[in-house]
């Protein structure tokens, strides 16, 4: 159980902060444009963020194949994705938008595709060996 508790409750914490984040009413910063890549930005950070981290549990806490812990992510992230949008619908001052959706996604992808290789880089202190390779 306490396994089960250290592998999850990262992810867990951080869709919590994601949804924390979606509740505020006015996350502008008022330096203009630079208002809009800051947010942008931080879009595809938080869901690169939630991509490793959900990966990282499906690795060391199940025998699953990287194609699977792939595919697996994006779906859980990009679902994230959709149910944040729609939460931002109930909060005065925030809209729910398509575009958000499909940058957060983006920001999946960019993490699982680099998840994928087989040395994950500056990623590695992540994980263990326990995602199978496929042959």
């Amino acid at each position: 159980m306490k396994r089960l508790v250290s592998i999850w409750a990262p992810v867990l914490a951080w869709c919590g902060v994601i949804f924390y984040l979606s509740g505020i009413p006015d996350l502008g910063t008022g330096l203009g444009q630079w208002d809009l890549v800051l947010r942008k930005m931080a879009h595809i950070t938080e869901y690169a963020i939630l991509a490793a981290l959900f990966w990282r549990a499906l690795a060391k806490g199940s025998p699953l194949r990287k194609p699977m812990v792939f595919w697996l992510t994006v779906g859980f992230c990009v679902l994230y994705a959709v149910s944040d949008e729609w939460h931002q619908g109930f909060v005065p001052g925030r809209s729910p938008a398509i575009l958000d959706v499909l940058i957060d996604s983006g920001g999946t992808l960019l993490a699982c595709l680099l998840l994928r290789r087989k040395k994950p880089g500056p990623l590695a202190f992540l994980f263990s060996n326990t995602v199978v390779e496929t042959q």
